[in-house]
């Protein structure tokens, strides 16, 4: 006579209704969209903010390392402001080469990450899909330099169905070749470069400068504006000439070089 296989018992319903309750509160505290909370920024984009629910694409105005670790702290310091306190982000790649302390300057502390890693692309995205559909994360970032049409379409759906903002990050697969020449279906899609930072009146470095990118965005138009860096709480600023000539202005509208 054969025994049975051994099963695992099921959760009692209370347990199913306090993951269920912990996850409603995670996307109520996470909340539907995120404002950067830069005036000029949040007026040209399309709902005022990120959509937390959907997959936003960002990639390095070039191979250099100045602008890699640009768009790499721009990626953390939104990844930051969605992970509200009890919230951790989810950060995913196949080569762990992230500098800890820079993600800390840009608001990412130890506190408020998880790690992942990956043997390749293609495990590493249905890694995150999983992560995404689960719903218990602040926002799940992924570094991959392959993700197809069809990748970012089950990230997408992902995203909606657990109410997880993705953020991929694209890397240089050819050094000129932009990677957000891919085709994609992300809500927006950015490009982020290193911009010499502003001379202060006494010997040391001032605060860094980004020019700032929408390539493509799903109900706006695409623009470009320099910002500078992410503060230690992951949100940007605009400069203090922009800062003053908008005060004297009386906020009037900024000239941001949208594009054509």
């Amino acid at each position: 006579m054969i025994a049975p296989p051994l099963s695992q018992p099921r959760p009692r319903a209370e347990e199913l209704q306090s993951l269920r309750d912990a996850v409603a509160r995670v996307a109520s505290e996470r909340g539907p969209v995120l404002p950067f909370g830069v005036g000029p920024l949040d007026h040209l984009l399309a709902g005022g903010g990120l959509d937390g629910a959907g997959l936003h694409e960002v990639a390095a105005a070039s191979a250099s390392w100045s602008d890699d670790a640009a768009a790499t702290l721009f990626a953390a310091g939104i990844a930051a402001r969605f992970a509200a306190p009890g919230l951790s982000a989810l950060w995913a790649l196949t080569r762990f080469d992230l500098y800890a302390p820079g993600l800390e300057q840009a608001g990412l502390g130890p506190d408020r990450i998880l790690y992942a890693q990956g043997s390749n692309d293609r495990e590493l995205l249905a890694m995150c899909e999983d992560a995404l559909r689960d719903g218990a994360l602040a926002c799940v970032v992924a570094e991959v330099k392959a993700a197809d049409q069809t990748a970012t379409r089950r990230l997408q759906l992902a995203a909606s169905e657990g109410k997880t903002p993705m953020l991929l990050y694209r890397r240089y697969r050819r050094y000129g070749q932009c990677p957000l020449t891919d085709l994609s279906l992300a809500c927006t899609r950015w490009r982020v470069g290193s911009l010499a930072s502003a001379p202060l009146t006494i010997p040391g470095v001032g605060r860094g400068r980004w020019s700032i990118e929408l390539v493509r965005q799903r109900g706006g138009p695409p623009f470009s504006l320099e910002l500078e860096a992410c503060d230690d709480q992951g949100r940007l600023a605009l400069p203090a000439a922009t800062r003053d000539r908008a005060s004297a202005a009386g906020g009037a509208d900024l000239a941001l070089g949208h594009a054509a």
